[in-house]
């Protein structure tokens, strides 16, 4: 190919190393701030005992309670992914005393409510993993997932390439929950 002002040779990109193909391309520059700059917490620190002491844009905390609280996931599966965790550090549910149990399952249905209202979601997966055996990534401190879930988000992105897209920022998320969150304090 000719630049006709200069008669200098340009060449084509279509002959260039990433030549346009059928997949699409996920850029989730901000995912970078975790992996740069340590965002992390250290790893003897239970980040699900930190959190409670940040303010809530920084733990991504939507509501306290008195005994557990709601927070986003840093790594969710789906935009809105919570977790609910009572403030004690307890591995197991077993270990949970009856108040804690209690308000984790009143969090856990205001959730369910609030993410409704805010994503329209059609359905949701809960649970608990509890022991690193049975898939806890952080197994020291209990802490229950509610993922909600859309009937057209299935699509072959986990399968094939281990890959999720989240149309949304941590942060907008939060903000949006926390907002639609009800007010508990008053009469």
């Amino acid at each position: 190919m000719t630049d006709p002002s200069d008669d200098v040779e340009i060449e084509s990109s279509a002959d260039f190393a990433a030549v346009p193909d059928a997949f699409q391309r996920l850029w989730t520059p901000h995912r970078m701030v975790y992996i740069q700059n340590g965002e992390q917490p250290h790893i003897d620190e239970c980040p699900f005992c930190r959190a409670p002491k940040l303010s809530d844009e920084e733990g991504l905390i939507v509501a306290r309670g008195t005994h557990a609280y709601v927070l986003l996931n840093l790594f969710p599966y789906n935009s809105g992914h919570l977790l609910v965790c009572p403030y004690r550090h307890i591995a197991t549910y077993d270990l949970a005393t009856p108040e804690e149990v209690a308000e984790i399952g009143a969090l856990t249905q205001t959730a369910m409510r609030v993410l409704t209202a805010v994503s329209r979601c059609d359905g949701f997966n809960i649970g608990m993993n509890q022991g690193r055996v049975a898939g806890a990534g952080v197994a020291g401190h209990l802490h229950q997932h509610i993922v909600p879930r859309w009937a057209q988000d299935s699509n072959f992105f986990p399968i094939i390439a281990r890959t999720k897209a989240l149309p949304q920022l941590l942060g907008e998320v939060r903000a949006q929950v926390q907002a639609a969150w009800p007010d508990t304090t008053a009469p």
